[in-house]
């Protein structure tokens, strides 16, 4: 290591990488007779210079570092002084005795300065010298700073001289304010009320923040004693304090007397400009409701952007649900306000309770058809088999896409009523496909000896996407029953058609050895996707017998198809598919290449190891990256064995 002599040497250097790298071993080695020559560092022009030496000394600390930056708070230079109080608010909290004195000092900068570095001590020992200057310092900017420090430590020790300067100037009132808020001594709430009444407007309106923010209860009953005494403007941040302290156990904790008295408060609070005085007010009325204090939040809730003020549109929704169902709720859905029937729908879909279900089912008819979508989404959700009419008569006389899904979503997969079948297999027919959708799940849902009828008659026919449709059905109704049909299917002319029987034949892997069969005949089908689907199903549903046919996929004319072989291959460890994955590194395809290699990192063995090897000294990067990572994974493998 360098002696200090060779440092002290580097550091009186004109230049600025020496001095840099002097600044650096010096405080590598702590050498404190080198603080002269850093303090000096500190005021050069070259910033690389001053930040080593700032570095160097915050690692050296202790006494000499802190005396020997001391001085520097009286430089003429703004930013030597900041970074002096920098290193000071850092090694300052070990040596105070050297930092309090300045408190004394004839200079209001130092004297300022001090009560600043003081704030980040972490130290209990700087509570009374900062108290003493809070309460006796003739500079009001001194007993501010003191404050704000006090503030900064937010030890409870300062709260009483906290609490004494109430009485300040209104200036220091600010961060005395601030830092009791900080400290939440239980002791301030009373000082901090009786300031209220020598106080400024403004200041008052600071304390009622503070008491809201330290959340003690003691505060509320104070807080009541001086609502009714107090202008609008304060009587609303009392409101936002208290609701803020109590919460959602507002009406628990409120004496009785109280109740109705504040909910009258809480009212007035609506109207104030102030979005946190009406957030704190809204969240009250929850908790008490009422109409007309549903009808007011609700004049709110509908003036909101959905997009802009989402969050607060959520939360506000959330309230209106909490007072369940009310009479501004009622006449929203019978208006002719399009906006506020969509707000009263969305409400009542947080609302639990039965008369929901009626109320949405009565206003149905009666609303415009953007207001019916919402509606029936809703009543799909939450309605019961006592609605089956309700949903029925949709079916019969509705032609609108959005609203027939929720119908039949609701009678197919929610209730499986069968007296349905007929109008929701009709919907087959319909014009839009998320509609045919809809209603071939519903179908499906409701199941049964008709049903399946129903859809085999349907494969008999000439509509291709009718036969599609048949095949997903019978396949996930019954596909043993319909084997022969789902056989049938696996022979269409159209691709989905045999796609769509293939994932249905899948479907018996557990219970039948039908089902590989059937797979493997289409390994060799015209359509890739078809083969490529084959593939994924072997892996899906894998057994030993599916190797030689995975195996043969790898020689496949389609690149996707011997990826998909080698992902399942892979997955499932098949050693035995080493040989053949291996004279795929020399496939014209960089990607089916790279499936290969992390197929054998996959599988793992002597015979992969060996040929990733070779493969890693490739000058294709991504080649060479992959073998890596595959090596990497076998031999991850190969120690958690041991």
């Amino acid at each position: 290591m360098t002696d200090c002599k060779e440092i002290l040497s580097m550091l009186r250097s004109p230049e600025s990488d020496v001095l840099r790298e002097g600044a650096y071993l010096a405080g590598e080695a702590h050498c404190e007779d080198a603080v002269p020559l850093l303090v000096e560092m500190l005021k050069s022009s070259n910033i690389g210079v001053q930040e080593a030496a700032d570095n160097a000394l915050r690692m050296i600390g202790g006494k000499e570092a802190v005396s020997g930056v001391i001085p520097l708070l009286k430089s003429d230079e703004a930013p030597v002084r900041n970074g002096a109080m920098d290193i000071l608010r850092a090694l300052g909290g070990q040596e105070l005795q050297l930092l309090i004195p300045l408190l004394r000092d004839e200079d209001v900068d130092i004297r300022i300065f001090a009560s600043d570095i003081l704030g980040s001590a972490g130290n209990v020992m700087a509570v009374a010298p900062l108290c003493e200057a809070l309460l006796k310092d003739p500079e009001v900017n001194v007993r501010y700073q003191a404050a704000v420090s006090l503030g900064c430590l937010g030890l409870p020790d300062a709260a009483k001289c906290l609490n004494q300067a109430m009485r300040d100037e209104e200036w220091v009132q600010y961060s005395v304010i601030e830092a009791l808020a900080k400290i939440g001594h239980a002791s301030s709430v009373d000082a901090m009320v009786k300031a209220m009444t020598h106080s400024s407007e403004l200041v008052v309106s600071m304390i009622i923040d503070a008491l809201g923010d330290m959340g003690n209860v003691k505060a509320v009953t104070l807080l009541l004693k001086r609502i009714e005494s107090s202008p609008t403007a304060l009587c609303n941040k009392i409101v936002k304090a208290i609701v803020k302290i109590l919460g959602a156990k507002l009406v628990n904790l409120l004496p009785k007397t109280e109740r109705e008295n504040f909910r009258e408060y809480l009212l007035v609070a609506l109207e104030d400009e102030d979005e946190e005085v009406q957030d704190a007010a809204i969240l009250g009325l929850a908790v008490m409701g009422g109409d007309d204090a549903a009808s007011g939040v609700f004049s709110i809730a509908s003036k909101l952007d959905p997009d802009k003020d989402q969050d607060r549109l959520e939360r506000i929704l959330e309230s209106l649900a909490q007072m369940g169902v009310t009479a501004v709720l009622r006449q929203a859905l019978q208006g002719e306000d399009q906006t506020a029937a969509l707000l009263a729908v969305e409400t009542l879909s947080r609302v639990s309770s039965p008369e929901v279900e009626k109320l949405l089912t009565d206003a149905f008819w009666q609303n415009q058809v953007v207001v019916q979508r919402s509606i029936i989404a809703v009543l799909a959700r939450i309605a019961g088999p006592g609605a089956v009419g309700f949903f029925m008569d949709i079916l019969a006389k509705h032609n609108d896409g959005k609203v027939l899904k929720s119908a039949a979503s609701f009678l197919g997969q929610k209730l499986r009523h069968a007296p349905a079948a007929d109008a929701l297999f009709a919907l087959l027919d319909h014009v839009y496909d998320d509609v045919k959708e809809a209603a071939l799940d519903a179908c499906v849902a409701i199941d049964g000896p008709e049903m399946q009828k129903r859809f085999q008659l349907l494969f008999a026919g000439i509509d291709p996407i009718k036969r599609l449709m048949a095949v997903y059905a019978l396949g996930k109704m019954d596909p043993a029953g319909n084997i022969e049909i789902l056989k049938a299917a696996l022979e269409d002319e159209s691709p989905e058609i045999r796609k769509h029987a293939l994932e249905a034949v899948a479907s018996l892997c557990q219970n039948s050895e039908v089902w590989l069969e059937l797979l493997v005949s289409r390994l060799r089908d015209e359509n890739r996707d078809v083969r490529q689907t084959v593939v994924e199903i072997m892996g899906q549903c894998f057994s030993a017998a599916a190797t030689p046919h995975l195996l043969h996929a790898l020689h496949d004319d389609d690149d996707w198809v011997k990826v998909r072989a080698l992902e399942v291959l892979g997955q499932h460890k098949v050693a035995e598919a080493i040989p053949e994955v291996v004279e795929l590194l020399e496939d014209p395809n960089k990607l089916v290449i790279i499936r290969a290699i992390e197929c054998m990192g996959s599988i793992g063995g002597t015979s992969a190891f060996r040929a990733l090897l070779t493969v890693s000294g490739s000058d294709d990067y991504e080649i060479m990256e992959a073998a890596e990572a595959a090596i990497a994974k076998i031999q991850d493998e190969q120690e958690r064995e041991i």
